[in-house]
């Protein structure tokens, strides 16, 4: 039975574990912190086909550069970290451009699309209960003109990527979701393709069932390079010792670019900071996943809880927590619940880095130095989303089963 040894225990490593395992590995994860307590713990747990476009879109460059000046704005870069990663943030501003975007979307799609029927394949073969919630996401507007303006982006996603969402106007849309205040909507878009669960419980019940498929998991391990003999990883060497393995799966999301000096590869990735809390279910709680757009704040109507997350913070691996951030989350919610989403001491305050990579397209692909070493990380804020059809690729390229999506969208040849 051939080994594999997995470097990262979130959503992507460990859904790359399942599909390996399945079809016939010994799998060990290895996590420098907690299986599933990075990004895959804390999002907002959608799983939504409609996020066809990266954000590099044209006028992206102009809306960054205004954050650069704004006290309270969902995107936030420090002047210096940019500085500092030039590099990074004028590969996204050359992409902004609407050939760089549709085919960006391209790949970003077929993997989206893989996933969400992956999803249903899973739950069901599992009998995984996730709080999985399949009756769609509303983006919801509060002026007529932002309102106006996603009328050419939802054209664009109909014509050509078959992606239609069900326009309402705002007494449709307050007869479908009665939880937002009727001042304060003008309109919005129903995605019937998307799909919602708690992704935390997720991870716990993913966890529970590869541990009964004999994975191993070792936390609190830091990797620090890797064993190699013939352009091949014989070990990932460690804080606690050597790991033997046929092959390497590094899935360490944000954390993959600490790597690349023992990879022979530059991945580009930088972390991009999100927040969100988490707060007992309210009397008035909203029936679906919402967006408002305008502040850029996402709302999770969960089962157990309600979760209002999202914010952009380019401030590299600074790992306090930002209040500031967190009020944006509850007063951009303010603006459109009738029942505020007030913390308490039940309330779990979270924050994590995205894998950010210019394009919007993850890496899945062989590193050049070393055959055997797969990188699957890049993902940025549809880690989730894009999880099981990720772990289903990694495990077609190990095993040389045919590709169920193009790998070239996923190259490192594109960098």
């Amino acid at each position: 039975m051939p080994t594999v040894v997995i470097v990262g225990g979130g959503v992507v490593g460990c859904l790359s574990a399942y599909h390996l395992v399945k079809a016939g590995w010994r799998v060990t994860v290895l996590d420098r912190g907690t299986v599933g307590g990075g990004c895959s713990h804390g999002n907002c747990g959608y799983v939504c086909p409609s996020h066809v476009l990266p954000l590099a879109v044209p006028g992206a460059v102009w809306a960054t550069t205004k954050t650069l000046f704004a006290r309270n704005s969902p995107l936030k870069v420090r002047v210096g970290y940019a500085l500092a990663h030039l590099g990074w943030f004028l590969g996204f501003a050359r992409r902004c451009n609407r050939t760089d975007m549709m085919s960006s979307a391209v790949g970003i799609q077929a993997l989206l699309n893989s996933s969400r029927t992956l999803f249903d394949d899973l739950l069901a073969d599992e009998k995984l209960d996730v709080e999985w919630d399949t009756h769609g996401l509303l983006f919801v507007f509060r002026t007529p003109a932002a309102f106006a303006h996603y009328h050419e982006t939802s054209h664009l996603l109909s014509d050509h990527f078959q992606m239609s969402g069900l326009r309402l106007e705002a007494n449709e849309l307050l007869r479908m979701e009665p939880s937002l205040k009727p001042d304060a909507v003008s309109g919005g878009y129903l995605y019937q393709s998307d799909a919602q669960l708690r992704p935390d419980v997720l991870m716990r019940g993913l966890c529970e069932k590869l541990t009964g498929y004999r994975v191993t998991f070792v936390e609190h391990c830091t990797v620090t390079g890797f064993v190699t003999e013939g352009g091949k990883a014989k070990a990932v060497a460690t804080s606690q010792g050597e790991f033997p393995a046929d092959a390497v799966v590094v899935a360490a999301g944000a954390w993959t670019p600490q790597l690349n000096r023992a990879l022979g590869v530059k991945v580009p990735i930088i972390p991009g900071k999100g927040y969100s809390i988490t707060v007992p279910r309210p009397a008035n709680c909203p029936a679906y996943p919402l967006i408002f757009e305008e502040h850029r704040v996402a709302v999770s109507p969960f089962r157990t809880g309600l979760r209002v997350g999202s914010t952009m913070e380019f401030a590299g691996y600074d790992a306090t927590m930002n209040r500031d951030r967190l009020k944006l989350l509850t007063d951009g919610a303010a603006a459109y619940l009738k029942e505020p989403i007030a913390p308490g001491p039940d309330a779990e305050e979270w924050w994590g880095w995205r894998p950010m990579i210019a394009d919007g397209k993850p890496v899945i692909d062989r590193t050049p130095a070393m055959s055997n070493v797969i990188v699957a990380a890049g993902h940025g804020m549809l880690g989730l989303s894009m999880a099981t059809g990720t772990g289903k690729l990694v495990a077609e390229l190990l095993t040389g089963e045919p590709p169920h999506v193009d790998p070239a969208h996923y190259s490192f040849k594109r960098f």
